[in-house]
């Protein structure tokens, strides 16, 4: 039954969002990898939630097949996604606005927490380093003597709906499998800082509030209106195409707008578009190395180089990873991209050990995301497994803007 305080429109967007999520499940619960020679050039769907980057073309060769959780293959048809997907967007887009208008005009209440909070968030569906900003802030924050938390829905993760404590800043209480996986790597690099976990963020806030965080890092909370917070941070990248989760002049409400260096960065006239809205700085990805699994010891290039690879992802935009292996001079003998947050069954497990007898590779290389749901890998096949961690480099105003909480928390 829909009630009055909840718009029909907010419901039709749940629904509709439930309905495309389904879709996914059904039409990409795997993807099995093929040499560069025979990968067909088609588009990849990234299975994040709703409808993220249906209309992006891969723009590289590692351009893989979905495929099913069994043995069946299909063959993704882009015409037939679109023609059913696009008349969608237009709804989602219309309950996206609705509940916009109605915290702009006070018609929906947001609470306010007594302690800073720092919204990290994006426009587009994954894929624009939202988890790497969070451990950036929770550095930052580590070395003003703070004491830190996340806050973060856990998406895939057991505690997703029912919420949990990942960690208290002393000890972890779950896995990847309880907290998800971006929660769990976070966690890897900051064992000693809150993570709180669940759908029902206000919760997870009074929670670490309790416990005596200060301050809180929403992490993807830009949509999450609910929740008042001090600082508003909206990573952009102008090169993006597709499918968004609210329109560029959404853009209006951030503080802070960190806008990706890409060869497509807009010109100074549309820069000064964004910077209207709110202040911007820019922001570079760089490789901050490659470690063994599972000591995390750092391997050194040299050991890398003259080495057959086999390269293992399951993110939102996996061509960008292979890219940068092959921009650090690695021989990738196949390249195998999953699902975003997949979780690496024994079906999937299989797959990708025999693609390394098969291709007689030297090793594994994969992401930090990625990497401890393939610890199986090191078991069976007895052979090293490597991940690469990545960084932000932030233009210095950026810091400036951040002095307030560092001064006065």
């Amino acid at each position: 039954m829909i009630s009055i305080t909840t718009p029909v429109f907010l419901r039709i967007r749940i629904l509709l969002s439930q309905k495309i999520r389904t879709y996914y499940k059904k039409t990409n619960a795997l993807s099995k990898g093929l040499p560069e020679s025979e990968a067909p050039r088609i588009r990849k769907v990234d299975p994040l939630p709703f409808i993220q980057g249906l209309y992006q073309k891969q723009r590289n060769s590692h351009v893989l097949r979905p495929g099913l959780e069994s043995d069946r293959e299909m063959v993704y048809s882009p015409q037939r996604m679109n023609r059913v997907l696009r008349p969608l967007v237009f709804f989602y887009h219309m309950g996206s606005g609705i509940n916009n208008f109605l915290f702009d005009h006070k018609l929906r209440k947001t609470s306010r927490i007594p302690i800073p909070v720092i919204s990290v968030g994006n426009l587009a569906f994954g894929g624009s380093e939202k988890t790497p900003l969070v451990m950036h802030l929770l550095s930052i924050f580590k070395e003003h003597k703070m004491n830190p938390a996340v806050i973060t829905r856990g998406y895939k993760g057991k505690w997703e709906k029912s919420g949990g404590i990942l960690s208290d800043g002393k000890k972890a209480y779950g896995t990847w499998r309880e907290a998800g996986d971006e929660a769990f790597m976070v966690w890897r690099s900051f064992p000693d800082v809150g993570i709180f976990i669940g759908r029902n963020r206000l919760n997870s806030c009074h929670k670490a509030r309790q416990a005596g965080f200060s301050p809180l890092i929403l992490d993807d909370g830009f949509q999450h209106r609910q929740l008042y917070r001090d600082l508003d941070i909206v990573l952009f990248i102008p090169d993006v195409r597709g499918a968004l989760r609210e329109p560029v002049s959404s853009l209006r409400r951030a503080h802070i707008i960190l806008m990706k260096e890409t060869s497509r960065s807009p010109d100074p006239s549309r820069r000064n578009f964004f910077s209207s809205h709110g202040k911007i700085f820019s922001y570079a990805v760089l490789n901050k190395g490659f470690f063994s699994y599972p000591d995390g010891s750092r391997i050194s290039d040299d050991r890398l180089k003259g080495k057959r690879f086999l390269a293992v992802c399951g993110i939102a935009r996996p061509e960008r990873f292979f890219s940068l292996l092959k921009k650090e001079g690695l021989n990738l003998s196949l390249s195998l991209a999953f699902p975003d947050h997949h979780t690496y069954p024994l079906s999937t497990i299989n797959k990708i050990t025999t693609a390394a007898q098969k291709k007689k590779a030297d090793g594994i290389l994969t992401t930090e995301k990625d990497v401890f749901k393939l610890n199986r890998i090191c078991e069976d096949l007895k052979i090293p497994l490597y991940y690469n961690e990545i960084e932000l480099r932030i233009e210095d105003g950026f810091y400036q803007e951040l002095h307030f909480l560092t001064k006065n928390t």
